[in-house]
């Protein structure tokens, strides 16, 4: 009698997995479907066609496609290993594009030019610093991007012809990691530059684009700190439109004459953030969207009135990347539902109609079926309203239903309704039940909310999910005896946290690229980084403060984990290095907690590559399945 052999998945050479029991390959035919999914995100419109550059996925990590009318193939122009992300058009003729792309996950993303006519690849940056993408002139024959490469830490002002890499000069230097381009002048003379030091306080300047001198447009050292999330010119060049909290607990949509810097603002009657704009080439329609309670809605505003025009009404989701065509009429953007994957679209502004360009795969499962985001709300211990979005699984799973509670990261993010992907896995196959709270410090619920999580109130953040146990408990649909705790980069800090403060409430923990030390986390992060995360977390520097990091950091609290820990890593993260995740693992195991832990050699900030993604994802359901659901 022969014995069935039972074939195992191999993880490949670049990835660490210790703790891990073998992943029989019957699980990774068994979710197969759940690992199919693939999403688009619009990318850039060319100058004189109706056809865009859209970035999506066909092999193992993401590249740059042209699709040259909606639902049109989809055409792949990148053929790399590494994530493509980033690409435009050049802005007049659209015979070249330029795109980013890094190695390994380490964000150290390069510039590069593809001719359309040879397909000939040219690299434009000097391969070794941190850059950003750039802002095109308006004459399409220069860009101006930010590079380290003159410290490591300053992003300091470049200019390029990207048809000529030998053009490539020093335009400015400045000091810290938070400068970018945003827009040039209609002349070319000038470009507006934000200056960010923290996500409540920023400044715009105008710097000159051939001498590089420097004009401090908002003024520095006011009492209350005002946050500007973008700008660009109008068109006669008169004034700006701005995305700012000035004079508001949220970010709203203004004009800035530049003789008076008077503001005038344009959604007042909105009372939420305003997080994306553009405007129209000739300088008549200002599209913007408002995050309402994690909704995207989008509004179109006639600039000679201030008034709004009546849209179609777009699905309940979120809408992001919006770039007006130079036809004046096509607004391109990215959508994304519950129901529905990332997928491109444009709105025609005179007709009022929406063209779809891309319809993505979704592994063969009629995704009308999956559990939409149900908004719920809890009280924590202060008394504070704290808000999440709750997925149930199918009615076909009784009885109370465990917990998986995914915290986002940032600290200045937010969890908002959207397509789940292998998450959904969870839900239909598994019956679990996950929610997505947004614990004070999270965006998009004013700046007082915002500034509720930092320095010394770093932990109160944490009580917000001991308030949300709480609320589990007189949920009569959900098991508060098994509940799994997740999260990435921050979030991945906050499942430690918990992790230490309530062991006893929680099944296991699942800490993805998290922090586990606060000062080993800021003395380590790229120097570009470190003092805009200064501001945020406390500065390690300060006796005080740096007794207090300690004093909360998961590492110096690991005897309090009690329950199973996942660690998940990669190995090139330049936000949170590896020793984060090391560090943390190895002073667990000390105690005799179970601790699987996986490392990406080829990854960094999160896994981006499909097979990794997979194994992760694997791995995740077998953790799952022996801590959660037994």
């Amino acid at each position: 009698m022969t014995v069935a052999q039972t074939t195992n998945i191999t993880p490949g050479d670049n990835l660490v997995a210790e703790g891990i029991p073998p992943i029989p390959e019957s699980l990774a035919q068994t979710v197969d479907r759940y690992t199919q999914f693939r999403s688009a995100g619009f990318v850039s419109w060319h100058p004189e066609r109706r056809e865009a550059l859209i970035v999506t996925r066909f092999g193992d990590a993401p590249q740059i496609h042209r699709v040259a009318f909606p639902l049109g193939s989809r055409q792949q122009m990148t053929f790399f290993t590494e994530p493509v992300f980033r690409a435009s058009y050049q802005p007049t003729k659209g015979d070249y594009f330029v795109f980013s792309k890094d190695t390994g996950g380490n964000e150290f993303s390069q510039n590069y030019r593809y001719d359309f006519a040879t397909g000939d690849i040219t690299l434009l940056t000097d391969g070794k610093s941190k850059n950003s993408g750039g802002v095109w002139s308006n004459q399409g024959d220069r860009m101006i991007y930010t590079s380290t490469r003159r410290t490591g830490k300053d992003t300091d002002f470049y200019t390029i012809n990207p048809t000529d890499p030998k053009s490539d000069r020093l335009l400015a230097e400045v000091e810290g990691g938070g400068w970018g381009g945003l827009n040039w002048s209609p002349d070319d003379k000038q470009l507006l530059v934000i200056e960010y030091v923290s996500i409540n306080e920023s400044y715009l300047w105008l710097f000159d684009t051939t001498s590089g001198e420097k004009k401090l447009l908002t003024p520095k050292g006011e009492k209350d700190k005002v946050s500007y999330q973008g700008g660009v010119f109008s068109k006669d060049g008169k004034g700006l439109y701005v995305i700012t909290d000035r004079e508001s607990e949220f970010q709203r949509l203004a004009y800035i004459d530049l003789a008076t810097f008077k503001h005038t603002y344009l959604s007042t009657q909105i009372p939420w953030d305003v997080e994306d704009f553009d405007l129209s080439h000739d300088g008549k329609q200002l599209a913007f969207v408002t995050n309402e309670d994690g909704i995207s809605v989008l509004h179109l505003l006639d600039t000679a009135t201030n008034q709004e025009k009546a849209l179609p009404k777009l699905p309940i989701g979120q809408v992001s990347g919006i770039i007006w065509h130079r036809n004046n009429q096509d607004l391109g953007f990215t959508l994304v539902s519950s129901r529905s994957t990332a997928d491109v679209y444009s709105l025609n502004t005179v007709t009022n109609k929406i063209d779809r360009w891309t319809e993505s795969e979704t592994g063969g499962l009629n995704t009308a079926n999956f559990s939409e985001a149900e908004l719920v709300r809890w009280k924590s211990f202060d008394d504070r309203t704290i808000s999440g979005f709750l997925y149930r699984p199918p009615a076909k799973f009784t009885g109370k239903r465990p917990v998986i509670i995914n915290i986002h990261g940032g600290p200045e993010g937010q969890s908002r309704p959207s397509f789940l992907g292998r998450i959904n896995y969870y839900l239909n196959e598994l019956g679990v039940a996950v929610i997505f709270p947004n614990v004070r410090g999270s965006t998009g619920y004013g700046k007082t909310f915002l500034k509720l999580d930092n320095g010394y109130l770093r932990e109160d953040s944490v009580k917000d999910i001991g308030a949300l146990l709480d609320w589990i408990a007189t949920q009569p649909g959900l098991d508060k005896d098994r509940v799994l705790v997740t999260g990435g980069s921050y979030g991945g800090y906050m499942s430690l946290a918990v992790a230490t403060n309530y062991s006893d409430r929680i099944r296991a923990a699942i800490n993805i690229v998290g922090i586990s030390n606060f000062v080993s986390f800021l003395e380590r992060t790229e120097g570009y980084r470190r003092d805009l995360r200064r501001v945020e977390y406390g500065d390690e520097r300060d006796p005080k403060m740096r007794e207090f990091l300690l004093k909360i950091s998961p590492l110096n609290n690991a005897e309090r984990i009690k329950k199973p820990l996942f660690v998940i890593h990669g190995k090139n993260d330049p936000r949170v290095p590896l020793n984060e995740a090391e560090q943390i693992v190895k002073t667990v195991r000390k105690n005799n907690v179970p601790v699987w832990y996986l490392m990406a050699t080829d990854e960094g900030h999160g896994f981006s590559k499909k097979r990794n993604i997979d194994f992760q994802f694997y791995s995740t359901i077998m953790f799952i399945k022996e801590t959660l659901l037994k």
